[in-house]
Order: structure tokens, then sequence, then C-alpha cells
């Protein structure tokens, strides 16, 4: 008679309160996509989880691209924006009109000028 039994490890994540929706840099790769999760891993059975391996989990910002994991105690910028603090988050291009020309300036140059309105363009 054979039999065979499976162990091995699974974790359970889920995202930390106080910190939902809140997406902030990742260390490693530079991107924008790395959120806050708590980290719970145990022991499985035949597939069934059996013995948690941590009592109070992990709370790590972990990056959806790279897949890179840093405790959260070491990011003081992630802190910052518990509860939406800080004003924090990803940061956007200024969204108002152009500064105005300063008087006495002069335009641009002539090739940055664009081509005139309903003009063919010339080739050679």
């Amino acid at each position: 008679m054979c039999l065979i039994f499976t162990c091995g490890e699974h974790t359970f994540r889920k995202e930390v309160e106080g910190y939902e929706g809140i997406v902030c840099r990742c260390f490693n790769c530079g991107n924008y996509s790395a959120n806050v999760t708590k980290s719970h891993p145990w022991f499985t059975f035949c597939f069934i989880p059996v013995l948690p391996l941590s009592w109070h989990g992990y709370e790590d910002v972990s990056c959806r691209i790279c897949n890179f994991q840093q405790p959260l105690t070491h990011r003081p910028d992630v802190l910052a924006m518990r509860h939406g603090a800080g004003g924090g988050g990803i940061p956007l291009q200024p969204q108002g009109p152009p500064p105005p020309m300063v008087s006495g300036a002069s335009p641009p140059p002539g090739g940055w000028q664009g081509a005139k309105p309903n003009e063919p363009m010339r080739y050679g």
C-alpha cells in the first residue's frame, strides 16, 4: 500500500487597515505599483492549512510587478500616508494653465513654431 502526502506552505494576504487603496513607489523596480499587505504564512498538509508559521504576520510594502517585499517599518514615506495623511500617492503633472510669457520676451525660434496651417509639407 502506497500513501502519498504533500506538505508545503501557503501565505494568506490582505490589505492593512488604514492603507486601503494606497499605491506607492517600489524601491526595487521604481514603478508606482506597490501596496501595503499583511502576510500570514501557514504550514499545509495535503493542501489544508494546519499550523501558522507566524502568530502576528508581517506588514510589508509589496510590489505587484517585481514581487519585491520590504518591511513597512523601513518605509517612512509610506507610514506618512496612513489614513490619507501627507498627501502622498502618485505624483502627477501640474494641471493648471501654462505660465504667462514675461513681457519683452521673444517667442521661440522659428523651427519650434511648427508648420504654418494649410501649407503642404515640403520634402527635400
